[in-house]
């Protein structure tokens, strides 16, 4: 495994230890030492999908997880993780599950799990 993979692996592992910090792909990149642009190319090669997407959906899995494992107001939720609105929040995870959050966490609390 070269350096520039190693960099990248470990740039994901802080990415999913600081989800519910504001991630933008200019700091991410500060913190690797590379530029944006190319950050971005290696993180594609490395782990397959783009930086953006890859932070976006890392953010929507934790927020479907709290959803399930706290009492908290989905607004409080979609704050926590960065959205700017509520309603953006339930776009976004309307679009990854196919039903908006309260839909989902009432769906999956009634079954007992976790999607």
């Amino acid at each position: 495994m070269g350096m520039q993979h190693a960099v990248i692996l470990e740039i994901q592992q802080w990415i999913d230890d600081n989800l519910e910090r504001p991630l933008r792909i200019e700091d991410v990149a500060t913190r690797a030492g590379y530029s944006k642009w190319h950050l971005q190319r290696l993180f594609q090669q490395v782990i397959q999908i783009p930086l953006g997407i890859y932070i976006r959906e890392k953010k929507l899995e934790s927020a479907a997880h709290e959803l399930l494992a706290t009492e908290q107001s989905i607004m409080a939720i979609s704050t926590k993780y960065g959205y700017d609105s509520q309603q953006t929040f339930t776009r976004t995870f309307t679009r990854k599950y196919q039903m908006p959050p309260g839909v989902w966490r009432r769906q999956h609390q009634s079954l007992g799990k976790w999607a």
